[in-house]
C-alpha cells in the first residue's frame, strides 16, 4: 500500500525529533564499505546544500550526510548549456555514507541561488531500487581501467535545479545510471536556513553564472 506524502512527512518528523530506530524489516547487508549520496546542478544553476538527511532501511537518521556546493560546471564565454540532464550525469559533489543500510527516504533542503529561492524535498527510494543497489552485479567494461570488472551500484546521485526539481539515478562507477525519481520540490516559506540568516543566502552566483542568467534567463521548463 502507497504511503501518503502527509504520512511520509509526519513519519519523517517523529525521526527527526526522537531519532529512534525500529526492527529492520528488510534484513540486508552492504557487499560494499558504503553507498555514496552526490549532487549536482545545471551548468551555471549554483546550488548551496543546507542538508540532506538520510532514513536508511532500518529507520536510523543520518543527519546532515551531505551538505556544502553541489556539482556545477561554469564554462565561460556563455557557451555552456543548462538546458536538461546529461545522458551520465556523473557522481557529483558529496560524501560516503558510512554505517548506513540502503537509503529509504531522504530529505534535502537548499538554496537554488539563481533565483534565488530555498526549496525541501522529500525523496523516497523504492524497494525495487534498493534491491538493484544491494544485489546486481553487473559486469561491465570501464573505460578509465581499459577492463571488464563487476561492479555494484552504490552512486546515489541527486540533480537539484531551479524552480525545485530533484531528479535521482544510481549507478556505479563504470555502470550507466538508472532513473529513480524526479520530485518536486516546495518552497521553504522561511527562507535559507529556516530563517535564521535574515534572509540571506550562503553564496553569491559566480560572474559566469550571473553573465549566463543575465543574458539568457533560467529554462526552467527543461528539467
Amino acid at each position: 500500500m502507497a504511503i501518503g506524502k502527509q504520512h511520509l512527512l509526519a513519519f519523517f518528523m517523529v525521526l527527526l525529533l526522537s531519532g529512534c530506530s525500529s526492527k529492520n524489516d528488510y534484513g540486508a547487508e552492504l557487499p560494499y564499505d558504503a553507498w555514496r549520496l552526490g549532487f549536482l546542478a545545471p551548468n551555471y544553476m549554483e546550488v548551496w546544500i543546507e542538508t540532506a538527511d538520510v532514513v536508511d532501511i532500518k529507520d536510523r537518521l543520518f543527519r546532515r550526510a551531505m551538505s556544502g556546493v553541489a556539482a556545477i560546471q561554469t564554462p565561460p564565454n556563455l557557451r555552456g548549456n543548462p538546458r536538461g540532464w546529461p545522458k551520465r550525469p556523473g557522481d557529483g559533489a558529496g560524501k560516503h555514507v558510512f554505517g548506513a543500510d540502503v537509503p529509504r527516504l531522504i530529505y534535502v533542503r537548499w538554496q537554488s541561488l539563481a533565483e534565488p529561492q530555498t526549496y525541501e524535498a522529500y525523496i523516497d527510494i523504492p524497494e525495487s531500487i534498493r534491491h538493484t543497489m544491494l544485489e546486481v552485479r553487473e559486469k561491465t567494461y570501464c573505460k578509465a581501467s581499459k577492463k571488464w570488472i563487476k561492479d555494484y551500484r552504490e552512486l546515489l546521485v541527486i540533480g537539484l535545479a531551479p524552480g525545485g526539481v530533484a531528479k535521482t539515478w544510481i549507478s556505479g562507477a563504470c555502470l550507466d545510471p538508472i532513473e529513480v525519481s524526479r520530485v518536486q520540490g516546495k518552497v521553504v516559506e522561511k527562507g535559507p536556513y529556516l530563517g535564521q540568516s535574515g534572509g540571506q543566502y550562503g553564496l553569491k552566483l559566480e560572474p559566469e553564472s550571473q553573465a549566463y542568467i543575465d543574458k539568457f534567463g533560467i529554462p526552467y521548463d527543461s528539467w
